[in-house]
């Protein structure tokens, strides 16, 4: 009984041991974005001349074992990730003029995440989005590689620091404008907003969300339309 007691309780310490994500993977992650980004947009072609940070942080992504359980370290890990795979993707086919210029770049190609198969559509929508359908500012932290989308930030997605991170990003974005474009009664804003109509429009009429991060809020009454996506790659040169 002693013995099944041990064993028990070695394979629970051995499964909570490997039950996290590496603490190097954000201290490395937090020095590549901070090497590699600067002012939204990233230096691909430094990091296809010399991959091997690129390659060893998406090493331990692979291996990576994380769990909704710690939900912060979970968000961190797969924004991370997402961003991560996204410039793999990217510097693999560089130069390029767009990530659409990629065949199955978001909806075939495949990265291995935290011991799984996954696309870049998949990371977005069916584990971020699906886990945790009311956070809608993940959409300002997923960076598409595209000039259309938020800039990317020259830090890594933290833990502890996630919840100040994703509202600076969103409240960054909506009072950018030339993301949120406000002329009197009418507004323009983003693609992203109907192509992911179900994560704003929870909260409300889009104007009622963006209302939330404005520093000047937008006539409640306002017509809103959508301007076209920018999917200039965002190329440091």
């Amino acid at each position: 009984m002693k013995k099944s007691i041990f064993v028990i309780a070695i394979t629970l310490l051995t499964q909570f041991a490997f039950a996290q994500v590496p603490a190097t993977f954000f201290t490395k992650a937090n020095a590549f974005f901070k090497q590699n980004v600067s002012n939204g947009k990233v230096n691909y072609s430094s990091i296809k001349s010399n991959p091997s940070a690129l390659n060893d942080l998406l090493e331990i992504a692979a291996h990576a074992s994380v769990s909704k359980s710690n939900p912060k370290e979970f968000k961190a890990f797969y924004i991370n990730s997402y961003n991560l795979a996204v410039i793999k993707g990217i510097t693999e086919k560089y130069p390029v003029a767009s990530p659409l210029k990629i065949g199955g770049f978001f909806d075939a190609k495949k990265f291995t995440i935290a011991n799984k198969k996954v696309t870049l559509n998949g990371i977005e929508n069916n584990v971020l989005r699906a886990n945790f359908p009311k956070e809608a500012r993940f959409h300002f932290a997923l960076v598409c590689a595209g000039l259309g989308c938020p800039p990317i930030i020259s830090e890594a997605y933290t833990p502890s620091k996630l919840e100040s991170q994703l509202q600076r990003q969103t409240v960054i974005a909506i009072n950018n404008p030339s993301f949120i474009k406000v002329n009197g009664s009418k507004v323009k804003i983003s693609k992203i907003f109907e192509w992911y109509a179900k994560d704003f429009k929870q909260f409300g009429p889009y104007v009622t969300f963006l209302n939330k991060y404005r520093k000047t809020p937008i006539d409640a009454k306002a017509k809103v339309s959508f301007y076209e996506y920018d999917w200039t790659l965002n190329d440091l040169k």
